[in-house]
């Protein structure tokens, strides 16, 4: 599973809470990327609106963080990092 990790010689992040290792095997496995509808089915969470916007919020944190990334409003997909490229660090 992925763990965002420092391989410039930076302090690792710390691990990301159970709810955040779940949702990112879910987009290790996707094909493309999931609309917050497809990730709240598939973790089973439910679908009414505060369930909807809790994991909107999770995934946009991962967002911030470099982890996924929205290449359309509320689809979501891990960030493709090429060899050679520095991550993104948005701090």
């Amino acid at each position: 599973m992925l763990e965002p990790a420092a391989e410039d010689g930076t302090p690792t992040p710390e691990r990301l809470p159970s709810g955040y290792r779940g949702i990112l095997a879910l987009f290790e496995e996707a094909a493309s990327g999931l609309l917050v509808k497809d990730v709240c089915q598939a973790l089973d969470t439910g679908l009414e609106p505060r369930h909807i916007e809790s994991t909107r919020a999770k995934l946009e944190r991962l967002v911030r963080r470099g982890i996924l990334t929205e290449p359309e409003p509320g689809l979501f997909t891990l960030t493709k990092h090429t060899p050679g490229t520095p991550e993104a660090n948005p701090s």
